[in-house]
């Protein structure tokens, strides 16, 4: 998967670890190189989403912002898109768009600007993402890097003092689907 197969393992595990961390039911970790999904047929990436959302029919799904600087976020939001596209009988109703310390921000004005549209108050939840990022330490980097313990705090601190709460995580909408729930008359 682009990597050794020490860093392969460390990584898979420390993945497990956060989810652990965060009290995740169930992860599947795909096997595709990092950092070259570009090098992937996209078909192949949108089967590999298919296959996981056929087995957990979910009707909430978070992806990557798709104007990430990182070539595999932009190709994962793209598989995403594609593999819960709106056709009858799809159960995502919500799917929606994170963002990336070191990722998103980076961007600039060559792909489109993450705009934040839905916020969801995370500050009781703060500290456990904290511990889990901690646990996936071998992708953070030392503040003042935008992918630092520090930075991601602060981004947190700041979606929050947007809208008035503590601490936040904003995403973008990339489809919500409301049904009401109404009662016929007869």
């Amino acid at each position: 998967s682009g990597c050794e197969p020490e860093e392969v393992h460390a990584r898979r595990e420390a993945a497990r670890k956060a989810s652990q961390i965060l009290g995740v039911a169930s992860v599947t970790q795909l096997d595709f190189p990092d950092n070259q999904l570009d090098t992937v047929p996209l078909l192949a990436v949108v089967k590999a989403v298919e296959e996981v959302a056929d087995r957990i029919q979910p009707d909430l799904v978070y992806t990557h912002h798709g104007g990430d600087l990182n070539v595999d976020h932009r190709i994962c939001h793209q598989a995403v898109l594609t593999a819960f596209r709106a056709i009858p009988g799809q159960t995502a109703l919500t799917l929606l768009g994170f963002e990336v310390c070191s990722s998103t921000e980076w961007a600039y004005e060559a792909f489109p600007r993450f705009i934040p549209q839905r916020y969801v108050d995370i500050e009781k939840a703060l500290e456990a993402k904290m511990d889990a990022l901690a646990a996936y330490s071998m992708e953070m980097r030392a503040f003042p890097h935008a992918r630092s313990l520090e930075s991601v705090r602060a981004l947190a601190v700041w979606r929050g003092a947007s809208v008035g709460r503590t601490a936040a995580e904003a995403f973008t909408i990339i489809r919500d689907i409301q049904i009401p729930n109404v009662e016929t008359r007869g």
